[in-house]
């Protein structure tokens, strides 16, 4: 687990033990997200306004119900300032992910976006699962290999996409596509070894365990007490907006902390199941 090879919050490479589990073959999609708010009316943290006094320094736009969106720039920025292509969108939540006006119609089978660690979890709950830890989405997403990739060491052998990333200059040109949706559906690209779908790329996932800084071993608390507003968790696997030039995190070893409470339209969830005898 983990790598000495890329980013420092990877580090250090190191050995875990873990006990039997199952994870799901894809992320969580938008069709099986509307069972669940169907049978439950539940309401996402991006449909609920913002407490100021929980967070008393947001912008005051920001306490309305919305959601981070993605959007194109019009050319080249400054690749350190991620408010270039990162807008508060009021009204945008899993139904619309864009904002007002778009829809999830014709992507039902894409994974389910703007959802926070507390949607993650509900949804979890309620389908009788668990998010996974770090340690075992990762050895879902090694796919028992070596190599840099779960198909190899290169991102497009021979120049074909084996996974959903950015392809051209980011955030202004993609080549796949230059407007949303930017996700595919959950079961694009070929299955892994293990039978898994975009364990890379697509949208990033959240796992169960707190972002840590690692000294020597990962630390894990699958939720003992529940999340809180401020902490940062564990997403894991690169998104469609990863790139080479970028944001190379679509790699198994990669890891990223997101807030409780974020939601954009790039991070989603897949859930697990830990055996019991």
């Amino acid at each position: 687990m983990g790598s000495d090879r890329h980013y420092p919050e990877e580090k250090p490479a190191h050995q875990v033990d873990l006990a039997p589990f199952e994870i799901g073959v894809t992320t969580v999609t938008n069709a099986q997200f509307a069972e669940f708010v169907a049978e439950t009316s539940y309401l996402t943290t991006a449909e609920t306004p913002l407490d100021p006094r929980a967070v008393p320094s947001m912008p005051p736009d920001y306490y309305a119900p919305g959601s981070l969106v993605f959007r194109m720039t019009e050319g080249p920025v400054n690749l350190h300032d991620f408010r270039q292509w990162w807008k508060f969108v009021p009204g945008a939540f899993w139904r619309a992910p864009e904002g007002p006006g778009s829809s999830i119609r014709g992507r039902k089978d894409h994974p389910v976006v703007q959802v926070s660690l507390f949607d993650a979890l509900a949804y979890s709950q309620w389908a009788d699962l668990a998010l996974p830890s770090e340690a075992e989405w990762e050895f879902a997403a090694r796919d028992g290999v070596t190599t840099e990739y779960p198909w190899g060491d290169e991102l497009t052998p021979d120049g074909s996409p084996q996974s959903n990333t950015w392809h051209g200059q980011f955030p202004w040109i993609n080549d796949r596509t230059n407007s949303a949706p930017f996700s595919m559906s959950a079961r694009a690209f070929r299955p892994s070894r293990y039978g898994l779908f975009n364990m890379i790329g697509n949208v990033w996932e959240w796992t169960g365990d707190k972002f840590r800084t690692r000294h020597g071993q990962a630390a894990h608390c699958c939720l003992p007490s529940g999340p809180a507003e401020g902490e940062n968790y564990v997403a894991k696997g690169g998104s469609f907006l990863c790139a080479s030039s970028y944001c190379c995190r679509y790699r198994a070893s990669a890891r990223s902390p997101q807030e409780a409470r974020s939601s954009t339209n790039n991070l989603g969830f897949r859930c697990a199941r830990r055996r019991t005898s």
